[in-house]
Formats: C-alpha cells, sequence, structure tokens
C-alpha cells in the first residue's frame, strides 16, 4: 500500500498536457500575451453577436447575449476541473468583459468597432500562438487546439497560483 500512487486529477491533466506544448521560454512568454488577447477577442465578438431583445429584462437586457451563455458554459467546465480556478476565472471573465463593453460604448451605435477589432486581435494573436509552436517545435491536433483554448486560461492562472503556492 506504501507505494500506491495517487491518481492525477483531470484538472491537474489537463494542464500538464497544455504545458508540454509550452516548455520554451519564448513560446511561454507568448502565450502570456496571446492567451488573454484569444480570450478577449473570443468573448468580445461573441458578445457582438445579435441576441434577442426581452423587454422583461429592461435596462439589463444589454448583459444578457450570447457571450453570457458561452461565459457560463465556460465557469461550468472549470468548476468541475477545479472550484478555485473557476471561481477566479469568473471575476477575471467579469474584468475582461467590463473591457468589452467599454469598447462596445465606445463605438456607439455604429456596431462595427467590436466585432471587427476582436477579429483583428484574434488572428493576430493565433499567428502568435502559431510562432510560438514553431519555437517550440510541437503542434497540437487539429481537436486538441479546440481544447487549448479553454485551457490556456486556467493553464496561466495556475502558474500564477503555484508561484504563490496556493493550492486549486
Amino acid at each position: 500500500m506504501r507505494n500506491q500512487k495517487i491518481p492525477q486529477r483531470p484538472i491537474d491533466a489537463i494542464i500538464d498536457q497544455y504545458d508540454s506544448f509550452h516548455q520554451k521560454p519564448a513560446n511561454r512568454i507568448i502565450n502570456y500575451i496571446c492567451v488573454p488577447l484569444i480570450v478577449f477577442s473570443v468573448v468580445g465578438f461573441v458578445w457582438s453577436l445579435p441576441f434577442p431583445h426581452l423587454n422583461f429584462l429592461g435596462v439589463y437586457n444589454v448583459y444578457l447575449n450570447w457571450a453570457s451563455f458561452l461565459i457560463a458554459f465556460t465557469i461550468y467546465y472549470y468548476q468541475r476541473l477545479s472550484p478555485i480556478l473557476s471561481y477566479i476565472m469568473l471575476l477575471l471573465l467579469f474584468a475582461l468583459t467590463f473591457g468589452v463593453i467599454q469598447l462596445q460604448a465606445f463605438d456607439g451605435k455604429n456596431g462595427y468597432l467590436l466585432p471587427q477589432f476582436c477579429i483583428f486581435v484574434f488572428v493576430m494573436a493565433n499567428i502568435g500562438q502559431f510562432i510560438g509552436y514553431r519555437i517550440e517545435g510541437k503542434k497540437p491536433t487539429f481537436s486538441d487546439e479546440f481544447k487549448f483554448m479553454l485551457t490556456g486560461p486556467v493553464w496561466l492562472l495556475s502558474l500564477v497560483m503555484k508561484r504563490f503556492k496556493i493550492k486549486y
């Protein structure tokens, strides 16, 4: 019984898999920049998609949209992996959403700036990611790329939490 190995938690397995594609310092730095930009651009673009107006929400109607559902799904996914990471990610996503709302308010009635800006940021950040994979010499499969879109933010957060010796 002494040599019995403790099973790895799913969150650790996912983070370890993501981490295995980000070993070289240059690639890690690229990801420190590109992952938050990708998250911002995805949330911002989805936020800009038309959503039906619901009269009963009144002035709060602007805060319920497709991005609200995306955020809810994402937080649920993170909560299943690590409640502590999900709570912190929720706070970070609230801050990020505030930035999206400010950008949308800056755009005013035109409505074109937010989606165009988000597409541009998404493309540029993904080019950065591909440069990072080129530096690393290891590229994930196409299906892993989609999974990594959800894993990248918690990977970054886990690095911060490990730095401060906070268990997640």
